[in-house]
């Protein structure tokens, strides 16, 4: 048996924000099984906390979607580090340092958890042809996108920015057209309109869930696509409310230019789990 527990995360109040399922003391979990146990949940993604193998780090994470492993994501790790926090670990520093298979993370502890935004794999502008295809995607005209760029850094995104944030709540994509399209819409709320800056959603079938109810990794590569310039350089971003979730994700621009991505998290299930294969 291993320890198990399910966080809620990017929400203040129960069940509005992205669980996660986080298995402990994961070292003797195979590969099959840890994607086994993935499917088996069917949340977003599924981690599994490991021994560091890095120096510095302070533990090692492991994130699979009900479709396959992930080199990193948003809420899986601020998830994972409330977690770990909980059953007694004890970061060697100031912040956490989070091991996983895009590098080291770092993840600060204020009023909330808190990662750094991780350097983007791919950016840059998004071509015609990618365009026309994920305009078709998301049933929209070409004309209806305002900006666009991809913001990988990790899981495969590109940013679509449309005219207002009801545009995006009101979007009903075509799933079968997407491929290998991860895509991540956001629109801007008129002032006043909202006690967030921004409504973001994120479509990503590949991996085995249409839409991501709140993520963090989209955000972070929003926050390095647009923050200071169409965007405030530190701001709040909505996502969920399409899914009947109430995501909040803050987003901060330290005065090195460090962006961190961060959301209250809570842990909702606490208990133990039999995996295939491992004693426990």
């Amino acid at each position: 048996m291993h320890r198990f527990r399910q966080v809620d995360v990017f929400s203040s109040a129960p069940l509005l924000g992205n669980p996660v399922a986080v298995v402990h003391d994961a070292d003797d979990v195979s590969d099959a099984d840890m994607a086994a146990f993935a499917r088996w949940t069917n949340l977003s993604e599924t981690t599994f906390l490991l021994r560091p193998t890095e120096p510095g780090a302070d533990y090692r994470l492991r994130i699979w979607t009900p479709g396959g492993e992930l080199p990193f994501a948003g809420h899986p790790t601020l998830g994972s580090a409330h977690a770990w926090l909980e059953a007694g670990g004890v970061p060697a520093g100031e912040d956490l340092v989070q091991e996983c298979g895009a590098g080291l993370v770092r993840i600060r502890r204020t009023d909330r958890l808190a990662f750094a935004a991780p350097p983007l794999m791919r950016s840059g502008p998004v071509s015609e042809a990618d365009l026309a295809r994920i305009a078709g995607a998301l049933r929209i005209d070409v004309a209806e996108i305002a900006g666009s760029a991809w913001i990988d850094n990790g899981p495969g995104w590109v940013g679509i920015q449309l005219g207002d944030a009801t545009a995006v709540i009101g979007l009903q994509p075509d799933f079968a057209a997407f491929g290998d399209l991860k895509i991540g819409v956001l629109g801007i709320y008129p002032p006043g309109a909202s006690d967030a800056e921004i409504e973001v959603r994120a479509f990503c079938p590949g991996y085995g869930m249409p839409e991501d109810p709140v993520t963090g990794s989209l955000n972070a590569g929003l926050a390095q696509w647009l923050a200071g310039s169409r965007l405030p350089a530190s701001y709040v971003a909505s996502q969920g409310t399409a899914l009947g979730r109430r995501g909040r994700v803050h987003v901060e621009t330290a005065e090195d230019g460090t962006i961190w991505v961060g959301g209250d998290t809570a842990t909702t299930v606490d208990g133990s789990v039999l995996l295939p294969g491992a004693d426990g």
